[in-house]
């Protein structure tokens, strides 16, 4: 009895010290998971969002973009930002503002080509290079807001400038600054206009009053740094709370490149002032996020335009 005792000992304090010994191991591998993550340093992530069948036959494919850092990351075109095939190369962003950026672009491919993949590849300093294919026919990555969602919410129809043609989608347009050559260092006025396309029902007391339309301006490739200041026009909420009330506390002023379009129709502005000569991209996001059926997460409804602006 006593052997059979010794033995039981035996195996449960080399079972216990083999537990013990692959913990600490794990610790100290995975000890940086457990940390608090840098301000930066950390690499970005390319996402897939999903992919669209268009009206017109083609097929388009969603990325965003996670960035873990608190601060905005540049990565230049070429060999640490590149797209598969090389003939889609270059429609991709090189500024990446920190947080998550939910459907930034879309690549656009013929019906012919619709199931060769379309790599996003982008290398963050020294980390490993990370890459996301563009990949038609999983059902669970279709995206279909290009149709009315429940309550009626469509992407809005986006124009650059005052008087701008308007279109629709994640990569509706891209055209040249209207204001032609600006000077580095000068504030410029950039602007949009939009008109929200949805039919809602008019008896739904949510729907009383026209929606605003949520308006987001960010570089999205150029040589330096663009800041953003509010323009006069922009109305700036107030805390809608007492000190007292714990939402108060909650409430967060929207950022100089935020605003917002009075629904149905309206135009937004905003100053970008470049910090050095060079050709600019600017990315400008205008959302139903303020409609039932629509925001970030569920995939819907939003357009985003881009103007091209060269500053000397």
């Amino acid at each position: 009895m006593r052997t059979i005792k010794q033995v039981l000992t035996t195996a449960l304090f080399t079972l216990l010290a083999s537990v013990a010994f692959n913990v600490s191991a794990q610790s100290a591998d995975t000890g940086r998971f457990l940390s608090l993550a840098p301000p930066e340093g950390l690499p970005i992530i390319p996402v897939l969002e999903g992919w669209i069948d268009n009206m017109d036959g083609t097929t388009s494919f969603s990325f965003g973009i996670i960035n873990r850092n608190e601060v905005a990351v540049d990565i230049p075109l070429g060999t640490s930002n590149y797209i598969v095939p090389e003939k889609y190369q270059g429609i991709q962003p090189t500024h990446f503002p920190p947080g998550r950026s939910t459907g930034a672009f879309t690549v656009t491919v013929p019906n012919a080509e619709r199931e060769t993949d379309v790599w996003w590849h982008v290398k963050t300093g020294n980390s490993e290079e990370l890459k996301v294919p563009g990949r038609y026919g999983i059902g669970a990555y279709e995206l279909d807001f290009i149709r009315p969602r429940p309550q009626g919410a469509l992407q809005p129809l986006v124009g650059i400038g005052e008087n701008g043609a308007q279109l629709p989608g994640l990569y509706s347009q891209i055209g040249d600054y209207p204001g032609g050559t600006v000077r580095a260092g000068e504030p410029v006025e950039l602007v949009v206009n939009a008109r929200d396309p949805a039919e809602r029902d008019p008896t739904d007391p949510r729907f009383g009053e026209p929606l605003a339309m949520g308006v987001e301006w960010n570089k999205y490739q150029g040589p330096g740094d663009v800041t953003f200041t509010r323009h006069e026009s922009t109305e700036v909420p107030e805390n809608p709370y007492t000190e007292s009330d714990p939402r108060f506390r909650f409430f967060r002023e929207p950022a100089a490149n935020q605003g917002e379009i009075a629904g149905p129709s309206g135009m937004a502005r905003v100053y970008a002032t470049f910090s050095a000569p060079g050709e600019y991209i600017i990315s400008t996001k205008v959302d139903s996020h303020n409609a039932p059926d629509s925001s970030d997460g569920d995939q819907c409804c939003w357009t985003n335009i881009f103007q091209r602006v060269t500053v000397r």
